[in-house]
């Protein structure tokens, strides 16, 4: 039995915030309600309807229009259960639909994860914010949550609500600034954003921080999707990752890729390759040269192509540009499987300012500075997370944590940390302010970056975290209970300019230079360091690696080959951006494909050959990897020759017989009778020689053997004679 309500001429304040739009507390007046006479009142809003009923069972109910205004309402005598609502739009259209103010709306979200969210220190977060697949009541759906405490109102919309934020606000859920509803039937694949209504008029359709995905750009909806669906088959990889007693003393070569520009179809509209392509032309491609990892530029959601991913917005999406979730969790699947780990470029420096994004997220400066002298990168056009708030911490630290749980990622390698570091970074006297020491350094940041590393290394064994830092910051790869910020590894630019300054110097000036190609064993051992010749390198009128060589064609390719052999036998782990293995002439250009016809031609692919045998003696020779991080590993033969451009060192392993040599000659001009000092008598084999016919060089060697001599040379007490190829490498390994 039912009774229709009459409309009032004066309406109750709770039913004018929900026809004005702006309610916190949608479940207190939507849905069944107590009514104060007795009985119960249903209520919906539907702007777009012209008749809305009530079904119940074999009953179908008409619900009388409140003024007009879109509200709806219904009296009955008792609580209704597994209701829903027919809808018969002003337009025509009719459609059914459950209503989701009958279900609870506080599911899977416990006090003890909003008092952990609130306080800085929930690193799982992705468990219960964004929009998660549940069901309720027996009832599938979708549970959203965004946290947005400056807003009056959120609402989810979408396709089914003809984008209307009018029609589904969000419950607020107090002090914590988390909205919720569980929207029944939505389902895997379904478009979404939330409108948000803020103070002095703030309006705004965002996408979801916490989405698992999204459209295609330019198209910014986020999509609902399971990322807990995916059947993994890489726990023997897994296993032993977290079971390696000492990642860092293992050999890491990594070759860094931008998926965009690695490889297009360019029959097919010069398209992308997809995450289950790359599975199968890119991974072989990189087991097959011996890298042991693969670097992937940002593949977290970002809207500009040309800010190569650096612009981040989806921090817990991967791009669609490739194609879903599953797909790169598949490409990742396929890694593991054949021995590839996968690092992920990640950055929490800085977002960029899109309406659809985080910037003024909720009418108020959430997840930025409010004052630009703190929270603006003018140099980038983009803004700086506020470290120093409890829920922006908490916000990135379960972004990490959700790259290395859910998509099994073995690194991140985080970009731009002097940035981060610094409240100077790129500002004039006046642009910046100083923290409450009267310093320079941004404390909150290095806060952050400390709880980082320590949350991902506890939680995940093994995990590799790298720092892109350009500065003399002290210990930004030891330990926090040592006073640093804890990452594994740190890029060395230092060895990375020195090196380039040198090798791109026509060689009769090297003699000139020649503490520019020594000086970085001086601080070598300072942190634990990785050498990039990374993308920054060749952009933006660098040119590319071959062509930064000086000299004729030849001399071009002898200089490249020169400065791996160099790159491969120093002291640290390596990283090489996609292209340079095979000498490409032009500068990347992220917007079309390597220049792979080259391969075809010998200096080119044999320029490959040397990349797969440097990677390979690398991996397979402990003195090559096992110190990487301490002198013990290290000791100069001659440093001292700048006259003739040479170099001698030593690598050492653990055991006194694995002792690896390099002889480096940095000009063109053959030494035929040149001596170098070493350690052991006995003989040593010519493991690589970057000269050989097999690698484009002019075959200039010592037939694969030397045989030491009891001459005294160089400090040692014997000695071996040699020939020094031009613009060449020797690397010797002793063999008794």
């Amino acid at each position: 039995m039912s009774t229709e309500l009459s409309s009032e001429p004066s309406l109750p304040n709770d039913l004018k915030r929900i026809i004005h739009s702006n309610h916190y507390n949608p479940y207190g007046v939507l849905g069944p309600q107590a009514a104060e006479d007795g009985g119960w009142v249903v209520r919906c809003f539907q702007p777009h309807a012209k008749e809305v009923t009530l079904l119940r069972g074999n009953e179908a109910l008409a619900m009388a229009p409140v003024q007009a205004s879109g509200l709806f309402e219904l009296k009955l005598e008792d609580k209704p259960f597994a209701y829903s609502y027919r809808i018969e739009g002003r337009d025509g259209e009719s459609r059914e639909e459950l209503d989701p103010y009958a279900f609870e709306y506080r599911v899977d979200i416990p006090d003890t994860d909003l008092y952990l969210f609130g306080e800085g220190n929930h690193y799982r977060t992705y468990d219960y914010m964004g929009a998660h697949l549940v069901e309720q009541n027996g009832v599938k759906g979708v549970r959203f949550a965004v946290w947005a405490p400056g807003a009056d109102r959120v609402s989810v919309i979408g396709n089914f609500n003809r984008w209307d934020g009018r029609t589904h606000p969000l419950q607020n859920l107090g002090s914590s600034g988390i909205w919720v509803l569980f929207l029944p039937h939505f389902g895997e694949g379904d478009l979404y954003k939330f409108e948000i209504k803020g103070k002095s008029g703030f309006l705004a359709h965002k996408s979801d921080p916490f989405a698992f995905a999204s459209e295609v750009r330019p198209r910014t909806a986020s999509k609902v999707w399971d990322v807990h669906a995916y059947e993994w088959q890489d726990e023997a990889w897994m296993t032993q990752r977290r079971e390696e007693p000492d990642p860092l003393n293992q050999p890491i070569s990594i070759y860094e890729c931008h998926l965009g520009s690695w490889k297009r179809v360019t029959d097919e509209g010069d398209r992308f390759l997809s995450y289950r392509e790359l599975a199968a032309d890119l991974l072989p491609y990189v087991k097959s040269l011996g890298f042991t990892h693969i670097e992937l530029m940002p593949i977290t959601e970002h809207p500009f192509d040309g800010s190569w991913g650096y612009q981040t917005l989806g921090y817990f999406a991967v791009t669609s540009r490739f194609g879903s979730p599953d797909d790169f969790k598949y490409f990742v699947d396929c890694c593991h499987q054949e021995g590839i780990g996968v690092i992920l470029d990640w950055v929490p420096a800085h977002f960029p300012k899109d309406p659809h994004g985080l910037a003024y997220f909720d009418g108020s400066h959430l997840y930025e500075h409010a004052d630009p002298r703190k929270g603006e990168h003018r140099d980038w056009g983009t803004l700086i997370f506020n470290y120093d708030r409890n829920e922006v911490r908490t916000f990135l630290l379960s972004s990490a944590m959700f790259w290395a749980d859910v998509y099994h990622l073995d690194g991140i390698r985080v970009d731009a940390v002097a940035s981060m570091l610094y409240l100077d970074y790129s500002r004039k006297s006046g642009e910046w302010i100083p923290n409450q020491f009267g310093g320079r350094e941004n404390l909150g940041a290095v806060s952050f970056l400390k709880q980082f590393n320590e949350v991902v290394h506890r939680e995940f064994p093994g995990f590799l975290t790298f720092a892109e830092e350009s500065t003399a910051w002290p210990m930004v790869s030891r330990p926090t209970y040592l006073g640093g910020l804890g990452f594994g590894l740190k890029w060395n630019m230092g060895w990375m300019n020195d090196t380039l300054e040198y090798i791109e110097k026509e060689a009769i000036h090297r003699k000139y230079h020649h503490g520019e190609i020594t000086f970085s064993l001086i601080y070598a051992f300072n942190e634990n360091f990785i050498l990039p010749l990374s993308h920054d390198e060749v952009v933006h009128g660098k040119k590319s690696m071959l062509d930064k060589m000086p000299g004729d064609f030849w001399q071009k390719f002898a200089n490249l080959r020169l400065l791996y052999t160099y790159m491969w036998t120093h002291p640290g782990k390596k990283l090489l951006f996609m292209g340079g293995e095979f000498g490409q002439w032009n500068e990347w250009n992220s917007g079309s494909s390597l220049q792979w016809h080259l391969t075809q031609y010998e200096p080119h692919y044999k320029m490959r050959n040397l990349l797969r045998d440097l990677n390979n003696i690398f991996k397979g020779i402990p003195a090559l990897h096992a110190y990487d991080f301490s002198g013990e590993g290290f000791e100069w033969i001659d440093l001292h020759d700048h006259e003739k451009s040479i170099l001698c060192y030593m690598r050492k392993g653990k055991d006194e017989r694995d002792r690896v040599l390099v002889a480096m000659n940095f000009t063109p001009v053959v030494r035929e009778d040149y001596r170098m000092g070493v350690p052991l008598p006995g003989g040593y084999k010519e493991i690589l020689n970057s000269d050989s016919e097999e690698y484009g060089g002019s075959n200039v060697g010592n037939s694969g053997w030397l045989q030491s001599e009891p001459i005294p040379w160089m400090g040692h007490e014997h000695s071996v004679p040699m020939k020094l190829p031009p613009l060449g490498a020797v690397v010797l390994k002793y063999e008794g």
